[in-house]
């Protein structure tokens, strides 16, 4: 359809086009733009299509065609799982397979010989060699030695092209480890050994180390030892310490120096596991001679028997010879033993042992009943040293002798109903005794009469068992006759010799129902019986009484506080306490804060019929200077002066009548009133300092005439005022002060510097 003439155009499409392949749109030749992979895409499928230029219709149908792309070698092999790692147990023979190792070549298979591969060992050679076709690694050398060399390293090479000049090639490492079999025999480090033991080691000790080594690893070189020769009697014991693989000799029996002063053993040790297929190589044990050299030390005397067992009786004198111990000095010195006992097994010390023949005597009267084996110990000790002790352990029984009479097993508490049959059983007795015959015990009953005609009443029948029976003689008893029955029953047993023993049976007669079960019995109260009432209830009955009196009690504890309380009521508690304003004023020069006035002259406020003359069961007289209530005005009788000085002469006093009132009348309600707790605490109403407006209330300033300091009324006080009355009695000079709001007197000493002296009233 094409002329030639440029009326027909070509159109590419498909895959690559147009980015890596290009068609001529005038010639319709196809181009590739780009270097082609077979190993990326080996077929590109591509159509074709011509058209007319002008129209762009299509002047024949679309055409498709497949691009191939042809392989060149262009690609190495390569080991995609190396390098590789294997392993081959040692004394492996030639030829033994180890590895096989494959290389991939990226080109076509098909075309040529580009992926055809061969391998080759660059290293790893006289030991090793590989297949060329199948890349499989053997040995190459027989029985390699893990213990010479244990790892080899080898370079393999995979070449394409079957290996032909100008092929590509790759290659890998693969390292071959040899694994360990049981091809060595265990050998001593040593052929002889040599120990020094002491005598005195203890049992199970170690005594001795040997070892023996195996080239060999893990469970191949696991060992054995063993004592081959030189141990007849089993003095020793050889074991394998699984982690060092020493063999550890210990002791399994007491070693004795003067018996025996040494031992040559012969050790051998031996694979635990062997292979077969080495066993021609040679014998796998190995062995040497281990010598232990006793030594010798100074030992504690040893007894003839570590337990010894002894009989006694236990009505033997004292001093009576029960065993005797022996014990020797196993030393060559053969030191003289002394004997003892420890007293700490033997608190009651009823045991003695002589020192020198180790022979045990009682030191005290034994008795089985209350120790039947004593368990002491006894000691040996050298003369020459004795801190060299041996013991042994003595058991001393106790044999029985008959020394106890038999009694009754229980407090028996018989009873038989008015109503009784004759030959009915009341009761059953049986006995004990705390002596242990050898055959066993056998007790014999029997009634004894007291002539009151209780035999006539009842008779015992012995029932061969240890047990006797006591039955009535009669039908009918009467409680009312006879409430009580003594039996005095007597109980031997078989000796040798026989004891015996009278117990007496209390038998009550009661009154009973129908089934025999008793009602009342002997001396009951005729008052219970009556109302029908138990024990049980009358003590219920008195413990509510008892309950109900306690109330009672308690109500009226409780009424009798609230009639007299122990305070006083608010308007009239009167108590004064010391309180603390801490008021500071303008100094003694301040005259505004207060009257000063109460202050000035307080002589002359003195009552003409005494000076503080009062006393506790009269209406009191005071002599007092007053400060104004406002103030805490306080009240207070000024220490008498020394005579030599004369006071100034008094102005005229302000009228303090109401204040006296009130507290005259405060004081005699509190004298009056015995309810009241005697509250006494102190106040000090006194005001003392040189330069002060309101003068000085010391002693220098108190009237010095003597009617004024009376105190002989202290004397009818008491017993209480008897040292006040001896100081101040007898016109000393001294003074008191009086608390204006308490019922007390304070005493100062002169000069008003001291503390008061409270005196209760």
């Amino acid at each position: 359809m094409d002329r030639g003439d440029g009326q027909v155009t070509y159109v590419l499409s498909g895959e690559g086009a147009p980015s890596i392949f290009t068609i001529d749109p005038n010639t319709g030749d196809i181009h590739a733009t780009k270097r082609l992979d077979r190993e990326a895409q080996a077929y590109y499928t591509l159509r074709a299509q011509a058209r007319d230029r002008a129209s762009a219709r299509p002047v024949e149908p679309e055409s498709q065609f497949v691009v191939k792309v042809q392989d060149i070698n262009d690609n190495e092999p390569r080991f995609l799982d190396g390098p590789y790692a294997a392993s081959v147990p040692e004394m492996s023979p030639m030829g033994t397979s180890v590895v096989t190792v494959v290389a991939t070549d990226a080109d076509d298979p098909t075309y040529g010989n580009s992926a055809r591969v061969v391998y080759s060992i660059l290293q790893g050679q006289p030991y090793f060699s590989v297949e060329p076709k199948t890349g499989l690694i053997r040995t190459a050398l027989a029985d390699m030695d893990r213990e010479s060399r244990d790892q080899y390293l080898l370079v393999i090479q995979a070449k394409d092209m079957v290996g032909q000049m100008g092929g590509l090639s790759g290659t890998t490492s693969v390292t071959v480890t040899l694994s360990d079999v049981n091809d060595n025999p265990p050998h001593f480090y040593r052929k002889s050994y040599q120990y020094l033991v002491p005598e005195s080691a203890p049992l199970a000790s170690l005594v001795a180390k040997v070892k023996a080594v195996d080239s060999d690893l893990g469970s191949n070189a696991d060992v054995d030892y063993s004592i081959l020769d030189g141990d007849p009697l089993g003095m020793f014991r050889i074991v394998t310490d699984r982690e060092t693989q020493e063999g550890l000799l210990t002791l399994q029996k007491v070693l004795d120096y003067e018996a025996r002063p040494s031992y040559t053993l012969t050790v051998e040790v031996t694979n635990r596991y062997v292979d077969p297929r080495f066993v021609a190589l040679g014998p796998f044990s190995d062995r040497a001679t281990v010598r232990l050299l006793v030594k010798n030390v100074d030992e504690p005397p040893v007894f003839s028997s570590d337990l010894a067992k002894m009989a006694v009786s236990e009505a033997v004198d004292v001093g009576t010879s029960v065993g005797r111990v022996s014990a020797l000095d196993p030393d060559s010195t053969s030191s003289p033993v002394r004997y003892s006992i420890d007293r700490n097994t033997d608190l009651e010390r009823y045991f003695h042992i002589d020192g020198s023949t180790g022979v045990l005597r009682t030191a005290r009267l034994l008795d089985r009943e209350l120790v039947s084996l004593h368990n002491i110990t006894v000691t040996a000790s050298e003369s020459l040293d004795p801190s060299q002790v041996g013991t042994s352990v003595v058991l001393i029984s106790v044999t029985d002798v008959n020394d106890n009479a038999p009694a009754f097993a229980i407090d028996y508490q018989p009873f038989v109903c008015e109503n009784a049959r004759s030959g009915q059983v009341i009761e059953t007795i049986s006995a004990v005794d705390r002596d242990e015959p050898q055959t066993g015990h056998r007790f014999l009953f029997s009634l004894l009469s007291l002539g009151d005609g209780a035999t006539a009443n009842f008779t015992l029948r012995d029932n061969q068992d240890n047990t006797a029976s006591v039955l009535t003689r009669r039908a009918g008893f009467l409680r009312r006759e006879r409430p009580l029955h003594l039996l005095p029953v007597l109980i031997s047993d078989a000796g040798p010799p026989a004891l015996s023993s009278t117990g007496t049976l209390s038998v009550r007669v009661c009154a009973c129902d129908a089934d025999g079960g008793r009602s009342l019995c002997g001396e009951e109260s005729s008052l219970l019986r009556a109302a029908g009432l138990s024990p049980a209830a009358l003590l219920s009955i008195l413990a509510c009484l008892l309950l109900l009196l306690g109330l009672v009690l308690l109500v009226a504890t409780a009424r009798r506080r609230r009639r007299n309380p122990f305070t006083l009521d608010d308007d009239r508690d009167v108590r004064e306490n010391i309180v603390r304003y801490d008021d500071e004023g303008g100094g003694e020069e301040d005259t505004e804060a207060f009257d000063m006035a109460a202050l000035r002259h307080l002589n002359a406020t003195r009552d003409g019929e005494g000076a503080g003359t009062r006393r506790c069961d009269n209406a009191p007289e005071l002599s007092a200077r007053y400060r104004e209530p406002q103030h805490n005005a306080t009240v207070a009788m000024a220490p008498p002066p020394p005579t030599h000085v004369q006071p100034p002469p008094p102005p005229p006093a302000p009228d303090n009548t109401v204040f006296r009132e009130f507290i005259l009348s405060r004081l005699l309600e509190a004298d009056l009133d015995s309810a009241v707790p005697p509250y006494d605490s102190l106040q000090t109403y006194a005001f003392e300092g040189s330069g002060s407006a309101a003068e000085s209330l010391s002693s220098l300033g108190s009237p010095s005439s003597e009617a004024e300091h009376a105190y002989d009324f202290l004397t009818e006080w008491g017993a209480d005022f008897g040292k006040l009355a001896d100081l101040y009695g007898h016109s000393d000079g001294r003074s008191s002060k009086t608390d204006l709001r308490s019922p007390r007197l304070v005493v100062g000493e002169p000069g008003g510097a001291e503390p008061a002296v409270p005196l209760r009233r």
